[in-house]
């Protein structure tokens, strides 16, 4: 059975850093495309970061430069660090995982992750 658990949301000042963990049971995280999704109050989940089979990552802009995205193969656990956090990157936070595509599929497109974890709050205030 396949399962996804997130963990490491939290209330976080303005400026800090929090890591998310995404713990995967049932396949490998070396043989799935791993991706971080989050969902703010009031709009629609939009991509974080992925970190593809062979290892290659992709970053939203709102990402890039502040979230790093890695995985542990040992602990079949895909991380996501996340620095400078501000008050619009509150939201709950979702891993998701999806196999070879049979054709290029951008990694942000959310309904080609058929396996997804049921979330974490992450709350950015002061």
């Amino acid at each position: 059975q396949s399962q996804l658990v997130e963990s490491g949301g939290g209330l976080v000042q303005p400026g800090g850093s929090l890591r998310l963990s995404c713990e995967v049971s049932g396949f490998s995280v070396d043989d799935y495309a791993i991706a971080w999704f989050r969902r703010a109050p009031g709009k629609e989940r939009e991509a974080v970061s992925c970190v593809a089979r062979g290892g290659n990552t992709h970053y939203s802009d709102s990402a890039k430069g502040r979230f790093i995205i890695s995985r542990d193969s040992g602990k079949n656990t895909v991380y996501l660090q996340m620095h400078n956090l501000t008050p619009e990157d509150t939201a709950d936070y979702f891993c998701a995982a999806r196999g070879v595509q049979a054709q290029y599929v951008p990694w942000r497109r959310i309904d080609s992750y058929p396996f997804w974890g049921q979330g974490t709050q992450v709350t950015v205030s002061s």
